[in-house]
């Protein structure tokens, strides 16, 4: 059954992430068949916590309460 998925920006941008980490594991070999679920949820986990370590290395201009300059 085909579903209709709805992302938010920040899930899209772990979702890129986490598919050109996965994709890279398929390229160097080490996804063999019947292991694809378990390289999927590493390479989720692996962007997860680089997206957490960039937002709490970057404050955004959103983020920036009323800060003097």
């Amino acid at each position: 059954m085909p579903k209709h998925l709805k992302l938010q920006n920040s899930e899209s941008v772990v979702f890129s992430a986490a598919a050109q980490i996965y994709s890279a594991y398929i390229s160097a070999g080490k996804v063999v068949e019947g292991s694809e679920d378990q390289w999927m949820s590493r390479s989720i986990k692996e962007a997860i916590k680089i997206a957490v370590a960039t937002d709490d290395a970057i404050i955004s201009d959103d983020e920036m309460e009323n800060t003097p300059y």
